[in-house]
């Protein structure tokens, strides 16, 4: 290999089949799995439904998910993941000596939180629920900054589907592999298990190879305050400040009908008259492959059709897929309608998914990868999250169905922002030539 030889081609199934025997593209299933795993045990479903099988009230539930909040504020402190290494770890590098770090502080938030016990007071819970968020947070923005630098930007929808195959893998285990454990062996064996897991993504950090550091950051010194300032200049500075506002709001809102019901659907299904095996079969396992389904799906759109025509069709789809769980709250214990409803729901989460990676990693500047990229996605979750935390409330104040038909509701403003969006994102949408 020459560093003059062409460039290889990622555009449609053929180059994603492609990326996938690249050594980057390995790499990024592994870190993919260490991102995906804990979330589910320490931010979203599997946490919910551990905290409703021991008797928790949805309230509760919803305001606890708060602790949780890390994963919406790490762009706080991505300036520092790309300006400096770790000072112990630097020896490895900028990204990866963050990557390590986080990683291990991951697997003890995961061994404490097997032995906490809700029941008797959530204290505990939510401190090291706090814990493990900052360091699963981490650990996201240096590994979506580590796949922005490690390859082109012609790659990056095919590597976005890479990632999200290690991503949703790491999902099935820690929703379906948790949730059977909890069931034959109960919570302290599901969460132990859940964190030897994480040993496979340490590795990966140790062998894996540091990207090239981006030559603004070599030629000189940046102060922390300038850490800070800087990245969200740029990103104003490259767009104008009313198309970097819109795109911000855009991001801000594109998942916001998914990220709304994401808290309640563990005690839905719960309240809907399946046990802890059945929620793992059929959204953990089964739903599970269908958002990997999804997410290749996502990675071809776009190679193909480019960014613009697939955030309208991701965007529709998140909202709409809310609409087949108005199956499930009309025929409740029945499990052709939980297949179904997890179909459309994980289907779509898939697709949404990768475009709005490929689509945030073409908004980023590589000299300020993760705090722009972590800035973006933190905003992806933010609006929702909120929502989120009260929904429990919401819920309890009307229904299951009216909390659903509301959240398909909510998609209306972003299809407005992408109308105003729409002639600004011609050169962004385009598949690239070659």
């Amino acid at each position: 290999m020459t560093g003059t030889a062409a460039p290889v081609s990622y555009k449609g199934w053929a180059g994603i089949k492609r990326a996938f025997g690249t050594p980057s593209a390995l790499t990024m299933a592994m870190l993919g799995f260490g991102s995906g795993l804990p979330f589910l045990l320490i931010a979203s479903q599997t946490l919910s439904t551990r905290l409703r099988d021991v008797g928790l009230d949805l309230g509760s539930i919803g305001l606890i998910s708060l602790a949780s909040f890390f994963y919406l504020l790490k762009f706080l402190w991505a300036p520092v993941l790309d300006r400096y290494a770790l000072p112990l770890l630097a020896f490895m590098g900028r990204r990866r000596s963050w990557l390590l770090a986080s990683q291990v502080l991951v697997l003890v938030g995961l061994v404490a939180l097997a032995f906490v016990r809700p029941e008797q007071g959530v204290a505990p819970l939510v401190c090291w629920v706090l814990v493990a968020s900052f360091a699963g947070a981490t650990q996201d923005s240096v590994v979506d900054a580590y796949r922005i630098e490690i390859a082109p930007d012609a790659s990056q929808a095919a590597l976005a589907a890479t990632y999200t195959l290690g991503y949703r893998i790491g999902l099935i285990l820690a929703g379906a592999g948790a949730l059977y454990l909890a069931q034959f062996e109960g919570w302290i064996v599901a969460y132990l298990a859940m964190a030897s897991l994480m040993l496979l993504p340490i590795l990966t950090t140790v062998f894996c190879r540091e990207p090239a550091r981006p030559e603004a950051l070599v030629q000189r010194r940046i102060d922390v305050a300038e850490a800070f300032i800087q990245p969200i200049a740029s990103f104003f500075t490259r767009n104008g400040v009313a198309l970097a506002v819109g795109l911000l709001a855009f991001v801000g809102l594109f998942k916001f009908p998914d990220q709304v019901i994401g808290v309640m659907a563990g005690p839905f299904y719960l309240d809907s008259g399946f046990d802890k095996a059945d929620i793992a079969t059929v959204s953990k396992l089964f739903g599970v492959w269908m958002g990997i389904g999804g997410a290749f799906l996502g990675g071809v759109a776009v190679a193909a059709f480019g960014f613009r025509r697939m955030l309208l069709v991701a965007a529709l789809g998140v909202a709409l897929s809310n609409l087949a769980f108005l199956l499930m709250a009309h025929n409740p214990g029945q499990l052709w309608a939980f297949y179904a409803a997890l179909s459309a729901d994980n289907l779509f989460q898939g697709f949404a998914g990768t475009v709005l990676v490929a689509f945030m990693s073409s908004l980023t500047d590589r000299n300020f990868t993760a705090t722009q990229y972590a800035l973006l996605v933190s905003l992806a979750n933010l609006p929702g999250k909120f929502v989120g935390g009260v929904s429990g409330y919401l819920v309890e104040a009307t229904s299951y169905s009216t909390f659903f038909l509301l959240s398909a509701v909510t998609v209306v403003p972003t299809l407005l922002l992408l109308a105003w969006l729409w002639p600004r994102l011609s050169d962004r949408s385009a598949p690239a030539a070659g």
